[in-house]
């Protein structure tokens, strides 16, 4: 159903593409309502969305089945308390219900936050704080109903709490539930004050979908924030980025351009429904082209066999996962193997080795089409489908953001130069363009300035218009597909009884990407080296915020580098230098 959005679809090569791209923004357009419903109405039986989990459980959900239950979602939502403007967190890992709840959201004009299942109470605390967050959604699962609990006494917007079992069984939380294998699971019981999501949505009253320009204009305008996230920065705690109601238009390039998805396809993303990469291949852009989302829940520890597995029994057509993924992938003996059904990959989310798109294109024939964009962004810089690759290089730009390299000077860089990637704003906003970092306009200004939107990275560009990322400007560390900000984890070291100082920086690693180091001078009373303290602070971490955050490198010095004004010095640190 792009073309509806789309005045043309087909293009004879990039350089067509990147000149006549243009897209048609509906008036109070509302994804949930303009897609989804529209689908449902068109093709009511069609495959919309197949999950499937670990343990042999599967469901398949039509456009249809979608319509009615998040119809219900919205209508039990809305008996809850929750309303137009209303910000709701989701902390639903991979559970189907993530698809269930956010649509229902987008019904009722709520912003949604989506959040990792990993955040701590205290990441929680400064969340539920900085924007309002009234109504949290939440699978039952490890510790998270406990730490948002925690939460509740410093959070004083917080007032609903809706809990999804832990299976995705469409069983409610505290009743047993045998599979068809015979394994008998038990649900756990929720505390005290929160409601069960499937008894909510199974016992709705009916939803009145809104109909006339009126009743559309009081769920949303464009105007209106739809969907933020919290992303990692280095000097300060994460800030919220705000996208507007037209930033799933933003993902036709992500989806159809880039990613190659096929209408009634079946499209994988590897991604947990806490970060801004689930939306970019698990929801707009892949149902906006009418392609099937497949979501393989494990509970367990990832293996890169199962995904195999996966990709060949359900005949995924295209697949995208960061770096590491395929890192892992490429590890295994896919001989044994029948991946025909697969005829598009992509990747994106950390740099991409020549050494990983050539095996995996060894091994399975596809390319690897890599692409760059954050979580302020949708898709910005892509390798356009059908087109030779350059392994290693991120592509060229995307429509809209008609992507330059500037100097420190906000000069165009010449070819060979390396710049911060920058985005012009003289045509103003446009789809997929975060609208504003929220309740911060001093940030929002400092990155929105002079005519252009800076992205803090940066990258060179070749003599045939490729680009080539090179680094964060800021020391945002990418481990495995995670973002992490310096500051963050230095905030939590600062309160271990052995620090007096630290600097958290990125490391090189042949795996991850990039993994989190840890540079301390100790107090006087605590020894450097022994490896009951490196654990000691690791465990810290861990326990203190998201464990992903923890430092796999820990090293001891006597000071830390530093400039004249007191300033620490990390690339001397990442250089190996002392001062």
């Amino acid at each position: 159903m792009e073309e509806q959005f789309l005045p043309r679809v087909d293009f004879k090569n990039y350089e067509d593409f990147y000149a006549n791209y243009k897209i048609n923004v509906p008036e109070n357009f509302n994804f949930a309502y303009d897609v989804m419903d529209v689908l449902a109405a068109k093709t009511p039986d069609r495959r919309a969305l197949v999950w499937t989990n670990d343990e042999g459980v599967a469901h398949e959900f039509t456009y249809a089945e979608l319509k009615s239950r998040t119809d219900a979602a919205a209508s039990f939502f809305a008996a809850s308390g929750i309303q137009k403007g209303d910000m709701v967190m989701l902390i639903l890992q991979r559970r189907y219900e993530f698809w269930i709840s956010i649509l229902a959201l987008h019904k009722l004009g709520a912003t949604v936050i989506p959040a990792t299942h990993m955040l701590t109470k205290e990441d929680i605390v400064y969340r539920n704080n900085a924007a309002d967050i009234k109504a949290v959604v939440a699978v039952n699962d490890g510790d998270i109903l406990a730490h948002i609990d925690a939460s509740r006494a410093e959070s004083p917007s917080l007032k609903v709490f809706i809990a999804a079992n832990s299976f995705g069984f469409d069983v409610p939380n505290g009743e047993s539930w045998t599979s068809p294998d015979g394994t008998f699971y038990e649900a756990k019981p929720l505390p005290e004050g929160w409601l069960d999501f499937t008894t909510g949505v199974k016992n709705a009253a009916p939803f009145k979908t809104p109909v006339t320009p009126e009743e559309r204009r009081a769920v949303n305008t464009n105007d209106d924030i739809m969907l933020a996230y919290f992303t990692s920065g280095t000097t300060s705690h994460p800030k919220l980025v705000a996208h507007d109601f037209t930033y799933p238009l933003g993902h036709i390039v992500t989806a159809k351009y880039w990613q190659q998805v096929k209408k009634y396809g079946l499209h994988l993303t590897v991604a947990d429904t806490g970060w801004g990469k689930a939306v970019w291949g698990k929801l707009y852009g892949q149902f906006i082209c009418e392609c099937a989302v497949f979501v393989y829940d494990y509970h367990s520890r990832f293996k890169p066999i199962d995904l195999i597995k996966k990709i060949e029994e359900y005949h995924i057509t295209s697949f995208c996962a960061p770096p590491t993924i395929y890192r892992f992938l490429i590890q295994e003996d896919l001989s044994p193997f029948n991946l025909s059904s697969l005829e598009h990959c992509s990747t994106a989310g950390e740099p991409l080795s020549e050494e990983v798109y050539n095996k995996w294109k060894s091994l399975t024939g596809l390319s690897l089409q890599e692409g760059f964009g954050q979580t302020e962004t949708t898709l910005s810089i892509f390798n356009f489908g059908g087109e030779d690759v350059k392994p290693g290089s991120i592509g060229k730009p995307a429509p809209y953001y008609n992507v330059v390299l500037l100097d420190d000077d906000n000069q165009p860089c010449e070819d060979g130069e390396v710049g911060q990637i920058a985005f012009p704003l003289t045509n103003g906003h446009f789809p997929g363009l975060f609208k504003e970092y929220f309740r911060d306009p001093e940030k929002t200004a400092s990155v929105m300035r002079d005519g252009y939107y800076f992205t803090g990275d940066t990258a060179w560009r070749d003599e045939d218009g490729f680009l080539w990322f090179t680094g964060r400007s800021d020391d945002v560390i990418k481990c495995s597909g995670y973002r992490i900000g310096t500051f963050e984890v230095e905030s939590v070291l600062m309160q271990h009884p052995a620090v007096v100082e630290c600097a958290i920086t990125a490391a090189p690693d042949p795996i991850r990407g990039q993994v989190v180091k840890a540079t301390i001078v100790l107090t006087k009373d605590y020894k450097p080296g022994t490896p009951e303290l490196v654990k000691d602070i690791q465990n810290f971490v861990k326990q203190t915020t998201a464990p992903y955050k923890y430092p796999r490198i820990v090293e001891f010095v006597d000071e830390l580098p530093k400039t004249i004004s007191g300033k620490i010095k990390r690339r001397a640190i990442r250089e190996g230098k002392k001062d």
